[in-house]
């Protein structure tokens, strides 16, 4: 399931400095090491603490957690949609991913000096925010005057398309984003090849300092995130950029007891990966035995022979039935003979949708 979330960010917001986070968090995993796929590409395992349960139960001989890639993006100023500075390279690689995580600098470090001169995180959202729509805006004129003529011939999908294309340019020339437009199901479809970059889920990732990790309600930069964000329709994650390149370097124990140290529950690395996982409409199954515990990454609606062929092409070919039983019902019974005598363990068909947290066994024939 190669599925990827991009690292945006003005320059000195700690965009850098999170992705160095993430490939060391990446690097201490034994089951999936942190590997580059590209430079600017790294692999990081989905925390799940059901995972931890269940080798507690079935005591396998390797454990194997899913993984989630974050691809981090070329550097933007303004003018990037005109080519400024790494501006097209920018464009294409934001075009690759799937999900957009938005770094904003919440932290005032004389230090460290802010592009625009002073720390302004509503402005660094817009900044990016309008090279995005104004790349939109380009890709929707070009497009634009071709279906016009097709829907004044009548032709259906080129009369839904310049529809569509007539609510985007709109939006975009009121520098609104594609995500603010609403669009009917035929119309998504219709400008679906068009890949527009504010089409992308967002996630904002507030930067704070060290000192404002644990009181970030009283930082007022953050206050500004979380309205623009509510307005958005977006989620966001304040992190500590700095604290979490230094939780990377730690081993498991270490970096509970630092955690501890320091009054945090969990990583601010966690809390990302997790909420960039679900922004894209993931979830997790497990394949469960003696042999091997392991967690797979689906996309949610996804139907049981689609999810078998995650694993193997040949389990989805040959699929017959999935033995299913929810992470929930097998805990509660201790163990899966527990479970199937309390009824909990199903027979599941071709039509059977694939919950988050179900532990499955697929039958097939090739």
């Amino acid at each position: 399931m190669a599925l990827t979330t991009g690292i945006v960010g003005l320059p000195n917001v700690g965009k850098s400095t999170l992705f160095n986070a993430i490939t060391q968090a990446g690097a201490e995993s034994a089951n999936y090491p942190f590997c580059t796929i590209d430079p600017n590409v790294g692999i990081v395992n989905v925390p799940d603490s059901r995972l931890d349960k269940l080798t507690e139960m079935y005591q396998p001989k390797q454990t194997i957690p899913t993984t989630f890639e974050f691809t981090d993006i070329a550097g933007l100023v303004k003018g990037a949609s005109k080519g400024e500075g790494l501006g097209n390279q920018f464009l294409a690689n934001i075009r690759q991913v799937d999900a957009i995580s938005h770094v904003v600098r919440c932290f005032e470090d004389k230090n460290i000096t802010h592009v625009s001169g002073k720390v302004d995180p509503i402005d660094d959202i817009e900044t990016i925010n309008l090279e995005l729509i104004l790349a939109d805006l380009e890709s929707v004129n070009k497009r634009i005057d071709r279906v016009e003529k097709l829907a004044k011939q009548k032709d259906k999908e080129a009369v839904v398309e310049f529809s569509a294309l007539s609510k985007l340019k709109e939006a975009f020339e009121n520098e609104q984003t594609a995500r603010s437009v609403e669009l009917t199901e035929d119309e998504l479809h219709a400008v679906k090849h068009l890949n527009l970059l504010t089409q992308k889920p967002v996630l904002y990732v507030a930067n704070v300092s060290e000192e404002d990790v644990l009181s970030s309600e009283d930082n007022q930069f953050v206050k500004q995130v979380k309205a623009f964000a509510e307005k958005d329709g977006s989620e966001v994650v304040v992190i500590s950029a700095k604290i979490e390149s230094e939780i990377a370097e730690l081993d498991g124990e270490e970096k509970k007891a630092f955690l501890e140290e320091l009054g945090i529950e969990r990583s601010g690395l966690d809390q990302l990966i997790e909420k960039a996982y679900h922004l894209l409409g993931l979830a997790t199954y497990f394949t469960a035995g003696e042999k091997e515990v392991r967690a797979w990454t689906f996309r949610q609606g996804m139907k049981a022979p689609e999810a078998a062929g995650i694993i193997h092409t040949d389990f989805e070919r040959g699929f017959i039935r999935a033995e299913v039983v929810s992470y929930e019902d097998l805990v509660a019974a201790g163990s899966l003979a527990g479970a199937k005598e309390k009824g909990k363990l199903r027979l599941e068909g071709k039509d059977y949708v694939v919950q988050d947290g179900d532990i499955i066994h697929f039958r097939f024939n090739v």
